[in-house]
């Protein structure tokens, strides 16, 4: 499958593998920023993507990022609907409690996951089927 990507920027980078056969494409920085501890940040990736109908992009965070300097994304994972055009930006969260991360045009900052879904029609319905689980919620497990 193919992935149209619109460079928007000339810093802007296609994304890469880092891996043959790696599921995420890293998603690179296209302007320097810094974040505070604590701070969320708006990165610009430079690009914008058509992805395919019937697919979704979703944006993931690096474990690298997040072991050597606890950066997250704030709304993990990202949503890139096949119908957007704009620019890829990525909510960036510092979660070190001392040192400000900064970060450089081409640095990696996430993961792009393009997936197919079902287009599920939701319909009411009086009440459910039964199953093991049942009702119970987080925790219920008990691990």
């Amino acid at each position: 499958m193919e992935l149209k990507v619109q460079l928007l920027s000339d810093s802007a980078v296609l994304p890469t593998r880092a891996h043959e056969g790696d599921a995420g494409l890293d998603l690179r920085a296209s302007e320097a920023a810094h974040i505070g501890p604590g701070e969320r940040w708006q990165v610009a990736t430079g690009i914008a993507v058509e992805i395919p109908e019937g697919h979704a992009g979703l944006v993931l965070p690096r474990s690298g990022l997040a072991r050597r300097h606890g950066i997250s994304l704030v709304n993990a994972p990202g949503l890139i609907d096949s119908g957007y055009r704009g620019e890829v930006k990525v909510l960036l969260l510092n979660n070190d409690p001392a040192e400000v991360f900064r970060i450089q045009p081409g640095d990696r900052i996430a993961q792009l996951l393009i997936t197919p879904f079902v287009a599920a029609e939701p319909v009411e319905a009086g009440e459910l089927a039964s199953s093991e689980r049942g009702d119970g919620g987080f925790g219920s497990t008990g691990r």
